[in-house]
C-alpha cells in the first residue's frame, strides 16, 4: 500500500503518545524572553532554539517588524518575480552583500529554500558535485534535484576530498564542492583551511553553508570562512535568518556577478512568495546589531564553553570541541526519550534528534546556546543533566 513506508514512523509516534512524550513539535504556549518560555505546560530555559545571539526577542527588532507591518502590510502575496519585490527586500540584499564585502546577494523566503535552491541550480546533468557526507537535508534535497553526478567525501576529511578530486581528472576544475561552517547536529566546525587548499590545488567552485556559523564565528560575524581566513576561496555562501538573526528566511551571497542571472533559474525562488515585510525589517535590524555589537559573540562563546565543560565534567558523551551547538550522544532510544522528558520536567527544553537526522546511528540531546543565556541559566542546564546522571538515566562516555 501507498502508506506502508510510513508505518515505522506511525509506530514510533504511537509509542511516544502512549508514553505521553512530545519531543517532536512540542508546543510553546508562551515566550517569556529570548531564553525562557512555557513549553508543554512547563516553564523552561530554552536550550534548543538556535537563537544564538538572542535577537528573536530584541525590542529593536520587534519594533522594526511592527513598523514595517504597519507601513507595508502583513504579506506580499506574491513571488519576487511577480508582485513580491518590495524596496525592503532589495535593501536587505544590498545590506547583506555589504556585510560580506561582495556585490551580489539573493534573499530567499526560508533558509531551506536558499540552500536547496542553490544546490539544485548551480550544477546540472553532466556536472559533478562533491559534498560532505554529513551535509544537511536541504543540501541533499538540492543535489538530488540537480541531476548532477553526486560524490560524497568523508565528513570533514580534506584528504578524502582531495582523493576524489584527483580521480575526476580534468573534470575537477568545474566541480562544485559543498561544505558547512558549523555542522548543525554535533556542532563541529569544518576544516575550511584544508578544504580551501584542496580547491586551490584541483580547481572547482566552493559553496559553503554558514547557517549555524553566520553571526557566531568570524571577527565581524561573517562565519566560519572569515574565522578561517579563506573567504576569497568561497564562491557561494548560503545561510539562514532563523539562527543568529532571529527571524526566518535565507540568503546567498557571491563575488560572482553571474549570481544575478542564476537568480532567475532557481525554482525555489521563482515559485515561492517573498518574505513578509515585517520579517525583512527585523532581519535588517538584526544584521545591523550583529555588526555593531561584537560582544554578543563573546558572550555566546563564553556560554558555549561553560556548558560544554560542565557536561564534559559529568562524563556526558559530547563532541570534540565547544560550540554553540553542544550535543550529548546516546545509544538507546528509550533512554534518550526518558532523558528528554526528565529535562523538560526539570525546566530545560532541548532538542531530541533521532536517526537519520543525527549523523550516526546514535540519538542526540541537542543543546543550542545563546548569548542571552545568563551564567546562572547555563549552570541550571548542567545541573539538570547532573540530576539525570544521579538518577541513572544519563550514560557517561566511560560507560559507552
Amino acid at each position: 500500500m501507498l502508506f506502508d513506508k510510513f508505518q515505522t514512523m506511525a509506530d514510533f509516534q504511537a509509542e511516544l503518545a502512549e508514553r505521553q512524550v512530545t519531543p517532536f513539535g512540542a508546543v510553546t504556549e508562551e515566550i517569556l524572553s529570548a531564553t525562557e518560555g512555557i513549553v508543554e505546560g512547563h516553564r523552561v530555559i530554552l536550550a534548543g532554539t538556535n537563537n544564538y545571539l538572542g535577537l528573536s526577542y530584541d525590542p529593536r527588532c520587534i519594533k522594526a517588524a511592527q513598523e514595517a507591518a504597519a507601513r507595508w502590510g502583513t504579506g506580499t502575496t506574491g513571488s519576487r518575480l511577480a508582485n513580491g519585490s518590495f524596496a525592503e527586500h532589495q535593501a536587505l540584499e544590498t545590506e547583506i552583500a555589504g556585510f560580506y564585502g561582495v556585490d551580489n546577494a539573493i534573499v530567499f523566503s526560508t533558509g531551506y529554500a536558499a540552500t536547496m535552491g542553490m544546490c539544485s541550480t548551480l550544477a546540472g546533468p553532466g556536472d559533478v558535485i562533491l559534498l560532505d557526507a554529513d551535509s544537511h537535508a536541504s543540501i541533499y534535497a538540492g543535489v538530488r534535484l540537480s541531476g548532477a553526478e553526486i560524490i560524497r567525501f568523508k565528513h570533514s576529511d580534506p584528504d578524502d576530498l582531495a582523493k576524489r578530486m584527483r580521480r575526476l581528472g580534468d573534470r575537477a576544475g568545474q566541480a562544485l564542492i559543498i561544505a558547512e561552517g558549523i555542522y548543525s547536529m554535533l556542532g563541529d566546525v569544518a576544516p575550511l583551511k584544508e578544504i580551501a587548499a584542496v580547491k586551490r590545488e584541483y580547481g572547482g567552485y566552493l559553496l559553503l553553508d554558514e547557517a549555524h556559523s553566520m553571526g557566531a564565528l568570524g571577527s565581524s560575524g561573517r562565519g566560519a570562512a572569515q574565522d578561517a581566513g579563506i573567504e576569497a576561496d568561497v564562491d557561494f555562501t548560503v545561510g539562514t535568518f532563523s539562527k543568529s538573526l532571529g527571524s526566518i528566511g535565507g540568503f546567498c551571497i557571491s563575488p560572482h556577478a553571474e549570481l544575478e542571472a542564476i537568480r532567475f533559474c532557481i525554482t525555489a525562488y521563482i515559485f515561492t512568495a517573498s518574505s513578509s515585510p515585517s520579517i525583512i525589517a527585523s532581519t535588517r535590524e538584526a544584521l545591523r546589531i550583529i555588526g555593531e555589537e561584537p560582544e554578543r559573540r563573546t558572550r555566546l562563546w563564553d556560554n558555549a564553553d561553560r556548558l560544554y565543560q560542565g557536561l564534559k565534567a559529568l562524563g556526558a558523551k559530547v563532541g570534540p570541541t565547544a560550540s554553540p551547538v553542544v550535543a550529548v550522544e546516546m545509544e538507546d532510544r528509550s533512554q534518550t526519550i526518558d532523558c528528554w522528558k526528565a529535562l523538560l520536567e526539570s525546566g530545560v527544553y532541548v532538542n531530541l534528534v533521532i536517526p537519520p537526522a543525527s549523523p550516526s546511528t546514535n540519538f542526540l540531546l541537542r543543546n543550542s546556546v545563546s548569548a542571552a543565556h545568563s551564567t546562572e541559566q547555563i549552570d541550571r542546564i548542567v545541573a539538570a543533566y547532573a540530576s539525570l546522571k544521579d538518577a541513572g538515566l544519563l550514560p557517561t562516555s566511560r560507560e559507552s
